[in-house]
């Protein structure tokens, strides 16, 4: 009994240590300013409003087709653009070459809408449903019917066209509206015009991530290894590929 007694009168100043530390602690930390909440909050700068309404267009966006007319674009090589407007879209008219932005864009997001035909017989591969969004009239991002229809992984739909493959195939049947949501960042130049940074891309497809801050190795080409060459800003073109490919709801935001 007396050594119990003794056991708990050594454990009580034991206590009272640990409990004066904890308190000293806690008063320190009280009094340390930076401890104060406030201290780690930035109220400047304040963001920009951007109004999002449902089913539009942001408020801060350019609005390149609005299911009017064509006043943005032009053919590819000047003069107004050839295709043709019906039901708040746009088709490509065949053999009457690309269309392009009359403004020119470097870094921008972007959204744009499009359909294959719905008649498929009698074309597969790169025959069917075939356009292309070409960002600075350089890097294409390949528009196709690519719903049960197989060709190389390079040229499927949301390919960046011969160069990267996308990471899954979200691609709806023929005749459906499809959407590409990108963020593009253009290349950059020294003055003496070297290559400093290639471009890079986001695209999802239909809500889906398939090309997650891709490096584009350069130009487009059909034939041979892709190149930089020194530019600036360039508009956005849309391909004639001897399909009659739809558009519409089409907006940039440059950033």
């Amino acid at each position: 009994m007396h050594a119990a007694m003794s056991a708990a009168g050594a454990a009580g100043p034991r206590i009272a240590i640990v409990l004066g530390s904890v308190l000293a602690s806690a008063t320190a930390l009280a009094h340390d300013p930076s401890a104060d909440p406030a201290r780690t909050e930035a109220w400047t700068p304040v963001p920009p409003v951007v109004a999002t309404p449902a089913g539009a267009a942001p408020s801060d966006a350019v609005v390149l087709f609005d299911g009017r007319d064509l006043s943005a674009w032009e053919g590819e090589a000047g003069g107004d653009a050839p295709w043709t407007v019906a039901d708040g879209a746009f088709t490509v008219a065949r053999g009457s070459g690309g269309i392009r932005t009359r403004q020119a864009f470097c870094d921008i997001q972007l959204h744009i809408e499009w359909r294959s035909p719905v008649q498929t017989a009698g074309f597969d591969g790169q025959d069917r449903g075939n356009s292309g969004i070409f960002l600075q009239e350089r890097y294409e991002l390949q528009v196709l019917d690519s719903h049960d229809n197989p060709t190389y992984a390079n040229g499927q739909a949301a390919s960046i066209y011969k160069q990267a493959i996308p990471l899954v195939n979200a691609s709806r049947g023929p005749g459906k509206w499809q959407a590409y949501d990108v963020i593009y960042k253009a290349p950059r130049f020294s003055a003496g015009g070297g290559l400093l940074s290639p471009a890079r891309i986001t695209v999802l497809h239909n809500g889906v991530l398939v090309q997650d801050d891709t490096v584009i190795a350069g130009t487009t080409e059909y034939r041979g290894p892709p190149t930089y060459a020194p530019h600036g800003c360039a508009p956005i073109s849309l391909q004639d590929h001897n399909a009659e490919v739809s558009f519409r709801n089409i907006w940039v935001r440059e950033l």
